[in-house]
């Protein structure tokens, strides 16, 4: 069986082309895919930055930790608590204490105390230390220079100095170069033996360094602080304090700085980027390569009956077939996972340029990958081609004597019945997700994956199919009619690249765009205000003060925050939180309720969404508050879930540490717009003011290919670009297969009197036709999941439209068109070279 196989390899080189060339990309994107995915799980150590030369930071408490009878719950907490003062003190006792304080200044500038330089360390390159309110030392990041004026959030400041991060050991322009010596010293002591992965980049923040006292008014709370002491001695002090703040040491340090889990968060964001692209690449090589050995070996009906009637038996065809299968299976995914090796680190590349990935992120050296695409490619390829092999064993001897190319059973019991459960699985799902959990329909993850099912249905009874449709689209009489109707095991697997490719584009984009439109229309119904004042520092209670002294304007400041309930017992779930002051949030936001009243909100209550395990108005929760504080809340009211973002509402005593980030202003009756809006702009001069429409639009931006940023398009081009790219690639494979087969058809139509334009024009109908009943198809599904995405908002009380991606549709259609027909007409017109009566 293996020599006639390879002599079968031999003989027909075009059709085993063509299932090479599938299987070995279908396992190229698989490993790339498996490699990006596996480099995206753990992040490198990165090694502390503020405080490289710090021998001791205390940190106040910033976990919120919850004792469960499986175990402590933790969260991070929205406000670390500040240090108390007699903790302060205590330290005092032990050796010098400086507190640190950061806060915003502008959209990408912090601001920090002098004092704290000297622990990155900070080296000044130029100019002298602060000394003035108005005076700072900016870092080389911000892009400064000695002597220019900046405008922050706090007012106008000189830049008097510029400072750079140095070695640790050299000499600080700060007066206080002993201690940042003992400092160096300590902090080399305790990080004797730790390494780090990621190096700290000298400008790895735009600071600028006020006088202590000055930032001590931008930033009274100081929630950590440096201390000159024995670790084990500040260890003792802090434990007693009973506060649950944190002494770090070594590479502990890095916690101190800002953001310090960012890696771990960029590689979350990473890994469930890669893992839906994965995915959904996966389920389309497996898709196409299946579709493809299974058709490959339905293309050689006559040549099974010829060994049949040579005395083959059942079995030795499918031996044979499988062995087949086996030679071209090993060697496709080995070229498969060698393409990969060089696939994944340009993938790594663009994703790194397209600032979707860090900086430091590469491919790493995993073996796993290489495995699982090899034995995946492979294992898919004798699968498809094991279900061929048992149709192709029942092949009967007189089958080498047809000449027609008609399909007498193209829908094959097993494939009916796979195609129908599949078709009812996904129809249950969805009917008992609509009808227990419908927001579960909402998530990136379900309306990603439950498409796949349906394509997997549909394709699967693609022969049941397309006869009707192209009977349909095709006028009576026609031969483009009755080539495509009779031989339908060929058209449904032309169709099926199609269909793959305008469902997903249909679905995952429409369900983007339907959600998306879906949340701005909830914050447009939700929001009655004229003008929208942003902050990304933060709005100190004078600028509020103004705002609310505004003649003709009913202003309603309100702080993002936190709120944690441990939900049965063992879930501690965090909950975005808004505070407000009820009445005049009231006056310039329409809060959705489904119970309750929302002037019932006050410093003992709480407004929840329907989606608490506990929602009753009246009842009382247990939450934790922002900053970690146990609190028994009364549920005041009740908002729908809607699609996710109606979080919950406290009031600011409830909010702790919390900044107003926005504020909501109406023009009062018979005030003049244009004068509210000046005097807004002026009692507020360091916030983004916008009209309502013109906020709504920039934070609801339109999430289709063509209007979205380049982060996002990138983000679509690896979920589904890379995807739709291999099966475009897999139509123009499959018609090159089905074309070069059908030479004796194509000339059997010349020899009846067609000419060679008119064969040729033949042959890009029908791919036309055929792309059409695929893209048709592909339509259909897509109308179907985009409705019960739609169903599932209705029933979250979210009325909206669905939004069909018709620019990408079209845009993916016309370019399966123009593939198919090219891939079809080049080597139909290579077969037709020449005289018809030369040919045979």
């Amino acid at each position: 069986m293996l020599t006639l196989a390879l002599r079968t390899l031999r003989c027909r080189w075009t059709t085993f082309t063509g299932s090479f060339v599938a299987l070995s990309l279908g396992v190229a994107l698989l490993t790339v895919m498996g490699l990006t995915l596996a480099s995206s799980l753990d992040a490198p150590e990165r090694a502390p930055e503020r405080f490289a030369a710090a021998p001791v930071v205390v940190r106040g408490a910033d976990t919120l930790r919850v004792p469960t009878p499986i175990g402590d719950r933790t969260q991070p907490l929205a406000h670390p608590r500040p240090i108390p003062p007699e903790t302060v003190a205590a330290l005092r006792k032990l050796g010098r204490v400086t507190q640190d304080r950061t806060f915003a200044v502008g959209d990408d500038l912090i601001g920090h105390p002098w004092s704290t330089a000297v622990f990155a360390p900070y080296h000044l390159t130029s100019g002298r230390p602060p000394r003035g309110a108005n005076e700072v030392v900016a870092t080389t990041g911000a892009g400064t220079a000695v002597g220019e004026r900046l405008r922050t959030a706090h007012g106008t400041v000189r830049v008097v100095g510029t400072a750079r991060v140095v070695a640790m050991g050299r000499a600080v322009g700060t007066g206080r170069a002993a201690d940042v010596a003992r400092a160096v010293g300590a902090a080399r002591e305790v990080n004797v033996g730790r390494s780090v992965d990621a190096a700290r980049s000298p400008d790895f923040e735009r600071a600028l360094f006020y006088t202590d006292a000055r930032a001590a008014e931008l930033a009274p709370a100081s929630t950590q602080l440096v201390v000159d002491a024995a670790p084990e001695a500040v260890r003792r002090v802090v434990a007693s304090s009973g506060t649950g703040a944190r002494v770090l040491v070594g590479a502990e340090r890095r916690l101190a700085d800002a953001d310090p889990d960012r890696d771990a968060e960029a590689l979350t964001t990473l890994n469930a980027l890669f893992g839906t692209a994965g995915g959904v690449t996966g389920f389309v090589s497996v898709f196409v390569v299946a579709s493809t050995f299974a058709f490959a070996v339905a293309q050689r009906r006559r040549e099974f009956g010829l060994l049949r009637t040579a005395g083959a038996t059942p079995g030795q065809i499918r031996r044979t077939v499988l062995a087949e299968a086996l030679l071209v299976g090993v060697l496709a995914s080995a070229a498969g996972c060698a393409l990969g090796s060089y696939g994944a680190p340009w993938l790594a590349d663009r994703v790194v340029e397209g600032r979707v990935a860090p900086d430091w992120f590469t491919i790493g050296d995993h073996v796993w990958p290489y495995q699982m695409a090899f034995w995946t490619g492979l294992s898919v390829a004798l699968c498809g081609a094991t279900a061929a092999s048992w149709r192709a064993g029942r092949t009967a001897p007189t089958q080498a004597l047809r000449e027609a190319s008609a399909d007498e059973q193209p829908l094959t019991r097993a494939r009916l019945l796979c195609g129908a459960a599949l078709l009812l699985t996904a129809a249950v799902t969805v009917a008992v997700t609509l009808l227990t959990d419908p927001g579960d329909l909402l998530h990136r993850k379900t309306y990603t994956s439950r498409p796949l099912l349906l394509i997997t249905a549909t394709a699967l009874l693609s022969p049941l199919l397309v006869r009707p449709l192209i009977r349909l689209l095709t006028p009576r009489g026609m031969l483009v009619r009755a080539n495509t109707t009779t031989s339908l095991r060929r058209t449904a697997a032309l169709a099926a690249p199609v269909l793959v490719t305008v469902a997903l584009t249909g679905s995952l984009l429409g369900a983007a765009a339907t959600l998306n439109a879906a949340r701005a229309t909830e914050a447009r119904e939700r929001t009655r205000a004229d003008y929208v004042l942003t902050s990304a520092t933060g709005l100190d209670a004078r600028t509020l003060d103004r705002l609310r002294a505004v003649r003709g304007a009913e202003v309603s400041p309100t702080a993002s925050s936190e709120v944690y309930v441990l939900e049965e017992g063992v879930a501690l779930v965090k909950s975005e939180a808004r505070a407000a002051d009820p009445g005049r949030l009231a006056r310039t936001t329409s809060v959705p309720l489904t119970a309750g009243r929302l002037s019932d909100l006050s410093d003992d209550s709480i407004i929840v969404n329907e989606e608490w395990a506990q929602h009753e108005v009246g009842d009382h929760v247990t939450v934790w508050l922002g900053d970690g504080t146990r609190r028994s809340l009364r549920i005041a009211a009740v908002m729908p879930v809607g699609t996710g973002d109606n979080g919950v509402y406290v009031t600011p005593a409830n909010a702790r540490g919390a900044l107003v980030d926005r504020v909501e202003a109406r023009v009062r009756e018979g005030a003049e717009a244009t004068t509210v809006r000046a005097a807004l702009r002026s009692a507020a001069p360091g916030a983004t003011l916008l009209p309502r429409d013109a906020w709504l639009a920039a934070t609801y931006p339109a999430t289709d290919f063509t209007t979205a940023d380049a982060t996002t398009r990138l983000g679509y081009l690896l979920v589904l670009g890379i995807a739709l790219l291999y099966t475009a690639i897999s139509l123009a494979n499959t018609l090159l297969m089905a074309t070069s087969d059908r030479t004796r058809e194509l000339t059997a139509l010349r020899l009846a009197g067609a000419t060679r334009t008119q064969v040729l024009r033949l042959v890009a109908l029908e791919s036309l036709t055929v792309v059409a009943a695929g893209a048709v198809l592909g339509l259909l599904l897509t109308a179907l999941n985009l409705t019960g995405i739609w169903t599932a908002l209705g029933l979250q009380s979210v009325r909206s439209p669905i939004h069909v991606p018709w620019p990408e549709l079209g845009a993916t259609t016309a370019a399966c068109a123009v593939l198919a027909v090219v891939a079809a007409v080049i080597p139909a017109g290579l077969a037709l070279r020449g005289p018809a009566g030369g040919r045979r």
